[in-house]
């Protein structure tokens, strides 16, 4: 009974109690929706004030501002680097097994349900212009209105940046940040209690919905894309992880619980608030997690971007829509583009990729139809993926960066749970 105690035991727990009951009773099984949003909307409440405190906090004591902008300029190329790897690996992975040969064109219709709302939400124009605007708040209120990360990022770059050149040592706005911090953070663990009920409901809604029909006939493309994520994991994220002499066992270990919280939603802005936390505790420095994280979840969804490129693989061979290699770059070029922003919730990645095929008219947009039903069992191995590919670049950029503590992280590594609440009681005592 002892592991039970574990928060992600608990969580595995919710979760396969939730998959049974979907299958035994699904009509009962989609009421559960509710505890699986409410359980979300619970933890979005949370993003901007983690993020504005954690923002301002680490930049706010940052007076060399060469080494902030060193640490901007190796992040986005390695979100970029790295995203592209994803979107390779994915469309060649699915190019390879080939999952939707012999589904053809007559499949549709029968996937094609709901559709388009689908659609209807994706086909809004996009274009880099219309994004790069969408960060910056009509108010610095909006910023924590809307719930998007990107405003509340840009404003704590500027609260940060302008409290790092005009602050004294002595200003009550540091004690006022670590106060908050403090308070932000006894919130979240209030909250994390209910997790394993939130993944129940979020899983038991899943299952009962999209469960058996839709899992028989569309079973190949859900294994081929498992492969890709876990191949994107462990080999791709490995590589890099080792390139900074980390393992990705040892950070899959550590992020553990964030990583099945994911996976129970289906969402990866679940895990982020503790994420926030549990990155530092695990050696990285503050400000890296504060900047590096947040930007990540917009500009480094790496599960994201293997979904949109697995989905648009297995369209085209769905369809019978001849798609040439040098056609399927042009096209993953331009996702590079689309799938920035919006895709860390729970179908995000399926609007990204409908709105790409909208504007640009590559494949029947119809195709979207085979993804509608299972869009969200392939969510928990999207967002378990955005979860570990944003730790692995916390964690890379600051050893990097040389802010990296080798001693707090094999610490961590090493910790069970009971140590770890009650470190991060300590640090929020």
């Amino acid at each position: 009974m002892k592991a039970f105690k574990k928060l992600y035991v608990q969580v595995l727990a919710a979760i396969a109690l939730a998959i049974v009951f979907g299958l035994v009773d699904p009509q009962h099984a989609r009421a559960m929706k509710p505890l699986g949003e409410g359980f979300i909307a619970l933890l979005k409440l949370m993003l901007g004030p983690i993020i504005f405190c954690t923002v301002v906090h680490g930049i706010g004591h940052i007076k060399d501002f060469r080494k902030l902008g060193r640490l901007g300029l190796k992040t986005f190329l390695y979100f970029e680097v790295v995203s592209t790897i994803a979107m390779v690996v994915g469309y060649g992975i699915v190019s390879w097994l080939r999952p939707g040969d012999g589904l053809h064109a007559s499949v549709l219709a029968e996937a094609g349900h709901g559709v388009d709302k689908v659609i209807e939400a994706g086909a809004a124009d996009f274009s880099l212009t219309h994004f790069l605007l969408s960060i910056i708040p009509r108010t610095l209120v909006l910023a924590f209105v809307t719930g998007d990360i990107l405003p509340v990022l840009f404003v704590s770059l500027l609260a940060g940046g302008a409290l790092a050149v005009a602050a004294r040592p002595d200003w009550v706005a540091f004690k006022l940040l670590d106060e908050a911090q403090t308070l932000v953070f006894k919130m979240l663990g209030f909250i994390m209690r209910l997790s394993p009920l939130g993944a129940f409901g979020a899983m038991a809604a899943a299952v009962g919905s999209h469960g058996g029909n839709t899992l028989i006939y569309l079973l190949r493309y859900i294994l081929t894309y498992y492969a890709a994520a876990l191949f994107f994991v462990f080999v791709v994220l490995g590589l890099v992880a080792a390139s900074a002499g980390l393992s990705i066992f040892r950070i899959l270990y550590v992020i553990r619980d964030e990583a099945v919280l994911a996976m129970g939603t289906a969402a990866s802005e679940a895990a982020f608030p503790r994420l926030v936390s549990k990155l530092g505790q695990a050696g990285c420095d503050e400000a890296v997690v504060g900047f590096v994280l947040p930007a990540g979840y917009s500009f480094n969804i790496d599960g994201a971007s293997l979904y949109m490129a697995c989905g648009i693989g297995f369209i085209a061979q769905a369809t019978d829509t001849p798609l040439p290699w040098s056609q399927a770059l042009a096209l993953l070029a331009v996702m590079l583009v689309t799938s920035k922003g919006g895709a860390g919730a729970a179908g995000g990645a399926l609007v990204k990729l409908t709105a790409t095929l909208q504007s640009t008219r590559a494949l029947p947009l119809s195709g979207v139809g085979l993804l509608f039903g299972i869009d969200r069992i392939l969510a928990i191995a999207t967002s378990t993926t955005n979860v570990i590919g944003n730790s692995v670049a916390v964690m890379v950029l600051a050893k990097w960066e040389g802010l990296f503590d080798r001693q707090k992280f094999n610490a961590c590594a090493r910790r069970d749970d009971s140590g770890s609440r009650a470190t991060l009681k300590a640090s929020s005592s």
